[in-house]
Parts: C-alpha cells; sequence; structure tokens
C-alpha cells in the first residue's frame, strides 16, 4: 500500500496526465482567480452557474465545486439542480459553505445541498464547519475567528452525522471522516493575505477528487500539494501582490517527485 506521500505524487502526476474537467459554480469574487489556479495545476477549469446548462456540464466533469460566496436564490436552485445531476451520475461534488453562520441564507443554502445532493467532501474554515455543525461559532464576514483545534470535535461529529468527509483549512489543515483525522502540516502566513486562497483550496480537492475516488485521500494530498505550493512561492514573495503570482507559479513548477518528498501529512 503506497503512503499517504506517495498517493500524493500518484495524485498530482494523474491529475497533469488526464487535465479533468472541473465544474464550478463559485462566487464572483474569485472566478477568475479560481480558474488560474485549477488551470497551473493541470486541471481544466469551467464556470457554468446558469440554471438551464448547469445539468448539461455535470456530464462532461469530473468534479463539481459549489462555493457559496456571492449567493441569489437562483443560483442556490442552480447549485442543487447541478448536485443532484452530479449526484445521479456519481461526480464528486465539494461543498464550500463561504461565510456559513454569518448569514441565514448562506447557512441554509448549505444545508439544503447537504441535504439534497451527496457531497463528497465539505471545505471550510474552523467558523463555518462549527456553524454547520450547529455549534457556537464567532465568524468575521467570511473569515474565521475560531482556530481549527477549536473545531476538530465538531468537525469530527459533523463528519458522523452528514457520512461526508470535512476538511478544516487554517494554519494546520485537518482532514476527517468521522473516524480517521489526519493532519496536513504545509502552508505559509501569506496565503491568507490574498482573497481566494481558501476557495482556491476547494477547487483543487476538487480537482485531486477528479482523479482520486477515496475523497479523504483527494482532500489530503490536495490540501498538502496547495500548501507546498504556497510556501514555495513565499520564498522570494515581497508582500500578498508578489506572492500571489509566485503562487500561481509554484503550483505549476511543483513535480510530484517534490510533492512526496516534502509533504507533510500525519494520521
Amino acid at each position: 500500500m503506497p503512503t499517504i506521500q506517495q498517493q500524493a505524487a500518484h495524485n498530482l502526476a494523474k491529475l497533469r496526465e488526464t487535465r479533468p474537467l472541473i465544474h464550478n459554480i463559485t462566487n464572483f469574487v474569485v472566478m477568475n482567480f479560481t480558474a488560474n489556479i485549477l488551470l497551473a495545476a493541470g486541471a481544466s477549469p469551467v464556470m457554468a452557474h446558469a440554471e438551464n446548462e448547469v445539468e448539461e456540464m455535470v456530464g462532461f466533469a469530473r468534479a463539481l465545486v459549489l462555493n457559496i460566496g456571492t449567493l441569489t436564490d437562483d443560483w442556490v436552485d442552480a447549485m442543487v439542480k447541478a448536485g443532484k445531476k452530479a449526484t445521479s451520475l456519481g461526480v464528486p461534488i465539494i461543498l464550500d459553505p463561504v461565510g456559513a453562520g454569518a448569514t441565514a441564507l448562506r447557512t441554509n443554502a448549505a444545508k439544503r445541498i447537504l441535504a439534497e445532493t451527496r457531497v463528497s467532501v465539505v471545505r471550510g474554515n474552523a467558523s463555518e464547519i462549527l456553524a454547520l455543525a450547529g455549534a457556537q461559532a464567532n465568524t468575521k464576514g467570511v473569515d474565521a475567528a475560531d482556530s481549527v483545534d477549536q473545531a476538530t470535535e465538531q468537525a469530527i461529529r459533523l463528519a458522523r452525522e452528514l457520512g461526508v468527509p470535512v476538511a478544516i483549512t487554517g494554519p494546520q489543515d485537518l482532514i476527517t471522516n468521522g473516524k480517521r483525522v489526519i493532519r496536513v502540516n504545509n502552508g505559509h502566513p501569506l496565503m491568507s493575505c490574498i482573497t481566494g486562497t481558501g476557495c482556491g483550496a476547494t477547487a483543487i480537492i476538487g480537482a485531486f477528487s477528479g482523479v482520486d475516488p477515496d475523497p479523504v485521500s483527494a482532500a489530503a494530498t490536495a490540501l498538502a500539494y496547495y500548501g507546498l505550493a504556497g510556501e514555495r512561492a513565499a520564498v522570494d514573495a515581497n508582500g500578498p501582490g508578489s506572492f500571489m503570482i509566485r503562487f500561481l507559479d509554484a503550483l505549476h513548477n511543483l513535480t510530484p517527485e517534490e510533492l512526496e518528498r516534502d509533504a507533510r501529512i500525519s494520521g
């Protein structure tokens, strides 16, 4: 059986070989950045949210990423429609409950998607996961005011109740299916200084889910790759602006061999 580091290298190599189409219904703030992140990694992104085309588009995709960052009622309906089609086709669905707990619209939208579709992974920050679990969460709009450690027990409980792996991203990432807990220690503080890095992490989990049928493995290896690229980008960055450009370069240039060597995944 390969180690999780070897699986990470395998997933990255397979991603670049197959260039899976990742269907994103995501928010206005991050559309361009998310598409560039996926392209840099080696995947093929498409952004399509019109309710009258999402089912058709899902039929071409290897994963569906649902991000509730800028919602309208029509977008929620489109996400559910796409999610139901993905569920029927066995296409993995990655949910990013952006700002869950901040407003009723966001919290209820995330819960509706979870109830009406078969989500493969939920990826959020600590406050978002606490809110979905029904626990007390401290939010600042769409930013977390809670730590990964504070959300760990609730994430384990939520994963058990939903039957869906949960990934919390922060200074240290945590992935759990309710039984197993994996921690990823790759990353850099500059990743929190540009908008869209959390949303990009969800999209990368979608890309890895397109080549790895194990959602826990897909999430853990994706986050290790993503965090390691952040480390590489920060080496000669002068601040958030130069980091953003170097981050895309690092996602593109990072090799499977380097990922296997430097991925810090435990559990």
